[in-house]
């Protein structure tokens, strides 16, 4: 008799999540590290959101669309929130949220000031941990703000390891970590750990609110939070009554003090007008640190509710409070906590185990930390832009009617997003979005599948087919990799479970069309097939702003955007030609689309009449255009990702795919080699390999050499930790010269932060290493290593000519990018500076940032230090490394290829 196999239980939690059995997401991770300084709390006469809500009104001010705490969690609609705050003695405010600097406070843009880590985390959150290292002497908010005033460009950014107050180990370890015994009830401990060598004292206030959804019109009913008596094993109760939540239940298992307010905006002290009410949202912070005893509602109820518990610790001790949160009311809330607690933790190691059975110690961290980092930058995101822009109880100033996302009345979204990062980027992007469910697909593909989905929904999709960019301009025009997502999901999925979701297949192309129309009619303004499209989500990769206009008369046709269309077009005909395997009615489209290629491909190589190529003979190499007036044209001499961009247009079509799509087939053989109009175009050629495949790829036999052989030269592109994204020629070769339309024209290799104002200045695409466009990069060589095989080798110059398939190549560049997080022979990690307490301090030495980019020489972390999102894409790294992109217990058969 077969054994009968047994499901681990997290998979048993998300298989009842996808048959509708049990809610598992009904709770989660979605409350933000900042909701201060967003666009959506901005009702400034010029826009200048950061400046109009900062870190000082957050203790204060009612937020009109969303929450913030640390460590915390809400329902998926954000109506009951429960998070940490903290008090260590010492500091002038309640640490309620993470502080730090506005983008135009700090010398390299925004930039969050605290250390906080995800530890851990489950797809259904059925465990979750997160760690706060808390300063026991006072937090130096002044200092921080003064010295980054101070500082310039050129020096690099002020981090609070910088300032001293992490001497001598004094510092709190503050872990948090919930447990769902049920989707509706969730056990929360607070662990406190006195790192330093003396007794200290720290104040814990775990604090349950209400969003405020009541003050702003309408007939909201008003939920209320009212102390009722204690069962057994509990010390303290709150029930929490929403209208449409229901009823829920906190108990605390220690002493504490219970404290009362409203989340209602402290309107006195703010703008100095009466407050509607007695207790205001900065209560606890007054009752507490100010000791205003009227500050809180001695009647024991409100909107907002904080268990004051103090706990005094020697040195290298520590304490803990225990919490339990139920839809239910409970007799004995505690019986059996420890043991749950351990139990989903055991669960969590399991799942994670299960990923990378074989994995080292090592790998297996960075792979648990990166996917932690994916569940806890899951966020309610919240933005009616018609409500926002014609006001409630903010009445907004008479030019915002002109102003920001003005054109996007449709927009309404209160929904949990995958989010770049939960303090520095705490809304959407639409680039960044392609690739979080990239590293999503590998443990929950469904939230992967429904988040590729979401920005293609009618109200946040544009009637005129556009996905909206990101909250500061939805206008703004990302890359567009939406198709390119869809497919690594649907592959995802049909490699775990056997057959991929043609349903979601189809949902998705549908809208894809529509995007792929406002494309080819917006940015592709002559009708010639080469494509514009501003930055592109390259910030400064280019000698201006290329998110600005140049003078009259003057047109920018870019690389990269002409790249991405046919990336886009590749995408696009793949994804119907799936789909043809089972409805031949959608062959029409996959011949559409991938006639449109061939189109692009026509131009981009110069052999149309329309117009000049974008690829430059002499240093083999696609290039930026600058049309003029005249007719006449330009080439930027700059070695960019904006040139390597064009490599990613590239699909490989098997006979599975074609057995169904005859029209289609012919087409392949209209135009053997490439071979279109008179001439070779593209790399399309006319055999199959030996498993009968096609290769569909916009760079032909002539240019991959000569693109490689620049990429891999540590000179050029090579990083010894990935692939730079600039050249690191333009070390010295950074003077253009007069440009037409731009005029003097500069360009210098920065590994590292970005010297220069352009486009913000807060990222730099200038040297760096960038996370998404190496993972590209890697699936591009793959997938010409599987068409061309074994034979097909190129001589790699940092290995002293040694040839090497695509394939090693690609293994290469993967390891390197993967050695950023791993520790070095001689013990550090790259990631963080030499004498950083991260690389050899027990206390740090296995906590992980996964910050935006990496720099170029040394490959430490930079930017935005917990953007997860698409530095994520580590855990891919990390499975890849072992040979494999999926999890061995999803792991069957692939479909016949």
């Amino acid at each position: 008799m077969a054994e009968k196999k047994i499901i681990p239980a997290e998979q048993q939690r998300l298989a009842a999540q996808r048959q509708g059995q049990e809610n598992w997401s009904l709770w989660g991770p979605y409350l933000a590290e900042r909701a201060w300084g967003t666009v959506r709390e901005d009702y400034s006469p010029a826009g200048t959101a950061w400046e109009y809500f900062d870190h000082d009104q957050a203790r204060s001010r009612a937020y009109r669309w969303s929450e913030d705490g640390m460590g915390g969690i809400c329902d998926e609609q954000q109506r009951l929130c429960l998070a940490l705050a903290l008090w260590n003695g010492c500091d002038p405010i309640l640490k309620e949220r993470a502080f730090g600097l506005t983008g135009n406070q700090g010398n390299h843009g925004e930039d969050v000031k605290e250390y906080y880590f995800y530890l851990d985390g489950t797809p259904s959150h059925s465990w979750l941990h997160y760690l706060y290292k808390y300063p026991q002497a006072e937090y130096p908010y002044a200092q921080i703000v003064a010295e980054n005033a101070r500082r310039s460009r050129e020096q690099p950014t002020l981090n609070l390891l910088d300032m001293g107050v992490f001497d001598d180990s004094r510092y709190w370890d503050v872990a948090v970590q919930y447990a769902k015994v049920t989707p509706a009830q969730i056990q929360m401990r607070i662990l406190a750990h006195n790192r330093g060598p003396e007794e200290a004292t720290l104040h814990l206030l775990p604090t349950l609110w209400f969003r405020n959804t009541w003050s702003w019109g309408g007939e909201e009913e008003k939920p209320r939070l009212q102390g009722i008596p204690a069962p057994g094993g509990a010390e303290w109760a709150v029930r929490a009554v929403h209208p449409t939540l229901g009823t829920y239940f906190l108990y605390g298992r220690q002493v504490a003090q219970s404290l009362y307010t409203e989340n209602e905006s402290h309107a006195q002290r703010l703008w100095d007008q009466p407050n509607p009410s007695p207790w205001v949202k900065d209560a606890f912070h007054r009752y507490v640190i100010q000791g205003e005893e009227k500050a809180v509602n001695e009647a024991g109820e409100g909107t907002k509710f904080a268990a004051w518990h103090q706990v005094t610790v020697v040195g290298g001790g520590q304490a803990s409070m225990e919490l339990m949160l139920s839809a239910q009311p409970l007799e004995a809330p505690f019986a059996g906590f420890s043991e749950r607690l351990t139990q989903r933790q055991a669960e969590a190691d399991d799942f994670f185990r299960q990923l990378l059975p074989e994995g080292t110690g090592e790998d297996q961290q960075i792979l648990r930390q990166a996917l932690a980092g994916m569940i806890w930058n899951k966020q309610f995101f919240h933005y009616d832009v018609a409500r926002w822009l014609d006001g409630d109880q903010f009445p907004p100033p008479a030019n915002r009617k002109k102003g920001r996302n003005r054109r996007w009345r449709h927009f309404k979204a209160a929904d949990v997003l995958s989010v770049p990062d939960s303090w520095e980027f705490p809304w959407f992007a639409a680039w960044d979005l392609t690739f979080h469910c990239g590293v999503l697909a590998l443990m929950d593909v469904d939230f992967a599948k429904r988040q590729m989905e979401l920005l293609l929904r009618e109200d946040y999709l544009h009637p005129n087919g556009q996905i909206p960019a990101y909250e500061w301009a939805f206008g703004d025009v990302n890359p567009p990799v939406h198709a390119a997502g869809a497919l690594k999901v649907f592959r995802a999925e049909r490699v775990q479970r056997g057959q991929g979701d043609l349903g979601f297949l189809q949902r998705v192309l549908h809208k894809l069309l529509l995007y792929y129309a406002w494309w080819l009619n917006r940015k592709d303004s002559e009708g010639n097939g080469l494509f514009e499209g501003g930055f592109l989500g390259l910030d400064n990769i280019s000698v201006y702003d290329r998110s600005q206009p140049l003078p009259p008369g003057y047109r920018l046709k870019q690389a990269d955007a002409t790249g991405w269309m046919a990336m886009f077009a590749l995408n696009l005909t793949v994804m119907a030609l799936e789909i043809t395997t089972e409805d031949p009615g959608y062959e029409d489209i996959a011949i559409q689309c991938y006639a449109q290629f061939l189109a692009i491909a026509n131009v981009i190589g110069g052999h149309s009449a329309d117009g000049p190529s974008l690829w430059d003979p002499k240093d083999n190499f696609f290039k930026d255009l600058i049309l003029e007036p005249n007719g006449q044209y330009r080439r930027i001499d700059v070695f960019s990702w904006v040139g390597l961009i064009p490599l990613f247009a590239c699909e490989i079509v098997d006979s599975r795919l074609l057995a169904k799509a005859p029209r289609f087939q012919a087409l392949l053989e209209r135009y053997p080699g490439g071979f279109f109009d008179g001439h070779t175009i593209c790399a399309c050629p006319a055999r199959v390999n030996d498993r009968g495949e096609h290769l569909l790829s916009l760079v032909d036999h002539t240019m991959l050499p000569a693109l490689l052989q620049r990429l891999l030269r540590e000179e050029e592109f090579l990083s010894p930790y990935g692939i730079r994204s600039l050249s690191r020629l333009h070390a010295t070769q950074h003077d253009l010269g007069m440009l037409p339309g731009i005029g003097e024209a500069l360009i210098k290799y920065e590994p590292g932060e970005s010297r220069s104002p352009l486009f913000g200045g807060n990222s730099n695409w200038r040297g760096p290493i960038w996370m998404p466009a190496n993972y590209y990069l890697l699936q591009t060589l793959e997938k010409f290593h599987r068409y061309l095989g074994d034979n097909f080798k190129v001589p790699v110059p940092c290995l002293g000519g040694q040839e090497l398939t695509l394939q090693a190549i690609s293994h290469l560049l993967a390891d390197r990018l993967a050695n950023i997080f791993r520790r070095s022979p001689q013990g550090n990690r790259p990631l963080f500076p030499a004498d950083s307490p991260f690389q050899n301090d027990p206390h740090w030495q296995d906590l992980l940032l996964f910050c935006e980019y990496f720099h170029g020489e040394t490959g430490q972390g930079l930017g935005a230090a917990h953007q997860t999102g698409w530095s994520g894409l580590a855990a891919n790294l990390i499975l890849r490394h072992y040979r494999k992109d999926i999890p061995l217990f999803w792991r069957k058969k692939e479909m016949e290829r």
